[in-house]
């Protein structure tokens, strides 16, 4: 038996505790949500009511959103989150309230909302303009990529544990949904994600279009000129093709990287190709890839029906011991591993390089940011649907979709200049900041929260809330 450290020597443990506040980060989403205008926006697209008992709807869903943002995985978990919170909010909204207000989303009442998105996002996006260093426009291999916007596009799949509406297998054999999304991959917000159902399929043309449809709309008017959008193999489609390049226009540029299957009439271009075609890949910040190779395919591979213009780039790898089931009988023959990358971009305005195929490579190499951003939303209300209801469970993706545009714009507007919070991970911040227990105190007619002035990130939270009472508020 071990000796006792004595840590714990006259030591009791109480449930007796007055005017404490654990998950003190809430004050500065539900700040944010009120100072860039989503709570007031909200409020005349949302049923309203009378009497006494009658909770605002807007500020029921903003709440929603900032209990998701902390944690909550199901109107449960926020209802107790919100009575812990009482001392700063007022009273706490029960879970039915929550769920009734999530029923009465049907789709008239999500349009609604999506434009309110918009409206305050364009609010956003004109204050990270007013920013030190200005808005995240991406650099990639050491080209920036001033004025372009990126839109990645992305599907996953959401387990479900319950007989649920539109829950079926998905083609990774489990059970659940397959939503469709489309993230910004400069603000990391979620611009649009589509509900469906498990068995649905990955490379639906109609569902692509919608998608990116939706997205656009919450792109600010002002940054809508240079668009680039990046999708994987499922985006490979003659019709999302051409509805992409039908998307421009005198005063809109569209630019696209999408994977591509590769066929047996590929790999016969690939095998006419000669070895000085290949060039030695480089990686994200542009230094050379020794032992990846990319090369040009366009003209080699002639398949009828695809866009005029478009651009196939082949890139070989050594494969891993994970490829080796995978391979083909070519790539058995040759020793490479092959993927190939379709793209509509000749050049990019003001990129010099930007025609290069080792830059195209690692342009759309990069889209693998969405797995992180897809890992980031499942983390904050995505990893489980809570109701049965096909609706509820529609109003609830939407509530994560706010929660995520809260967790973003904190981190873009006030966290920008603090290394270890502007990029961390939901767990991350969670733990640094939105957990971050509190004493709410009386003081000269004023309320006082009072954090520990010894965490390492204390300053990190004042300062975030001396930014937020900062901001100009939304006309």
């Amino acid at each position: 038996m071990s000796e006792p450290t004595g840590w714990d020597r006259r030591l009791s443990v109480v449930a007796d505790g007055k005017g404490l506040i654990g998950h003190a980060g809430a004050v500065l989403l539900r700040r944010l949500a009120d100072r860039t205008g989503l709570t007031s926006a909200l409020a005349p697209v949302l049923p309203a009511g009378t009497g006494a008992g009658w909770r605002d709807r807007a500020v029921v869903v903003v709440q929603l959103a900032v209990a998701i943002v902390l944690g909550a995985a199901n109107l449960s978990d926020a209802e107790q989150l919100q009575a812990h919170h009482q001392g700063l909010f007022g009273a706490t909204v029960s879970d039915s309230t929550t769920r009734r207000t999530l029923a009465a989303m049907d789709a008239e009442v999500l349009a609604k909302i999506a434009r309110v998105r918009a409206r305050v996002r364009r609010h956003v996006w004109s204050l990270l303009h007013l920013r030190p260093g200005g808005f995240p426009w991406l650099t990639i291999a050491g080209k920036h990529l001033h004025r372009w916007v990126v839109i990645d596009m992305d599907a996953t799949i959401i387990t479900a544990a319950s007989k649920k509406q539109g829950a079926a297998a998905t083609w990774k054999k489990s059970f659940g949904f397959h939503p469709l999304a489309a993230w910004c991959a400069n603000t990391g917000e979620c611009l649009a994600m589509l509900l469906r159902a498990g068995n649905a399929g990955s490379n639906t043309v109609a569902d692509h279009i919608r998608v990116l449809r939706e997205a656009l709309a919450q792109v600010p008017g002002a940054s809508t000129a240079k668009i680039l959008v990046r999708a994987d193999g499922a985006g490979a489609t003659h019709g999302l093709h051409e509805h992409l390049r039908d998307l421009n226009t005198m005063r809109r540029t569209v630019r696209f990287t999408t994977g591509w299957t590769i066929t047996d009439e590929d790999e016969k271009a690939i095998a006419r190709l000669p070895e000085r075609a290949w060039e030695t890949s480089i990686k994200q910040d542009g230094s050379l890839q020794e032992g990846y190779f990319v090369a040009e395919l366009s003209g080699l591979n002639r398949r009828e029906g695809w866009i005029k213009g478009m651009r196939l780039i082949v890139r070989r790898v050594k494969p891993s011991g994970r490829h080796t089931k995978d391979l083909t009988a070519f790539e058995k023959k040759t020793g490479w591993k092959y993927s190939i990358t379709a793209t509509n971009i000749s050049r990019m305005a003001r990129i010099p390089g930007s025609h290069q195929i080792q830059w195209l490579d690692v342009l759309h190499r990069h889209h693998a940011v969405v797995e992180d951003q897809v890992k980031a939303n499942k983390a904050m209300g995505l990893h489980n649907l809570p109701s049965k209801s096909w609706q509820i469970n529609q109003a609830w993706m939407l509530s994560t979709n706010l929660a995520a545009d809260l967790d973003a714009w904190l981190r873009l507007l006030t966290l920008h200049d603090h290394p270890d919070l502007a990029h961390a991970e939901p767990d991350t911040i969670r733990f640094r900041l939105y957990h971050l227990p509190a004493r709410l105190a009386k003081h000269a007619r004023r309320r006082w929260l009072r954090i520990e002035h010894t965490w390492p990130w204390a300053n990190a939270f004042t300062t975030a809330w001396r930014r937020l009472t900062d901001l100009p508020a939304a006309t």
